[in-house]
């Protein structure tokens, strides 16, 4: 019987540390899901991909100046008062890096909110260059007060200008 006894206590002996080994198996992989192991190298940020550049505006308004009379080299001086029989001309300084095509928009609004005239220049701007767009009036220009909006390849340039008809 003894040895029976001895057998017995020998399977629960080996049961039991079977267990013990399987749940202690257990217990080390949960702790190893907690806690990530060890890199061989320190973990870096990925760097990130460079931003895609714009490529710059082949042409762009340095100017807009509104007036009533153009010198030879199309400089315009600007004034902000007009006569109603005036002619409104809008001078657009542009410049281009390469010569490339430019389609300039000047828009006269009356403060109403109505579109007194609207006209398009096109030409080919290579470095500093000047494009005026004139309007003119079969009858005279309504008093009041007109906004000047001007695009380059429609673009808006950004620097709209108020004017006035006494």
């Amino acid at each position: 019987m003894n040895m029976k006894l001895n057998r017995t206590s020998y399977a629960l002996l080996i049961a039991l540390a079977g267990t013990v080994a399987f749940a202690g198996c257990k217990k080390e992989n949960h702790d190893d899901m907690a806690t990530p192991p060890a890199a061989s190298e320190p973990m870096t940020e990925p760097t990130p991909a460079p931003a895609p550049m714009e490529p710059a505006a082949p042409v762009a308004a340095t100017s807009v100046t509104v007036g009533n009379t153009a010198a030879a080299d199309k400089s315009v001086t600007g004034i902000s008062t007009f006569a109603p029989s005036d002619k409104i001309i809008v001078s657009v300084n542009t410049q281009a890096a390469d010569a490339a095509n430019a389609t300039i928009d000047a828009k006269l609004t009356y403060q109403d909110g109505q579109v007194a005239g609207q006209k398009s220049a096109t030409g080919t701007a290579d470095g500093m260059g000047t494009t005026n767009i004139e309007f003119s009036n079969d009858k005279p220009w309504p008093a009041g007060t007109y906004k000047v909006d001007v695009m380059v390849n429609g673009q808006p340039a950004g620097m709209t200008q108020q004017i006035e008809v006494k």
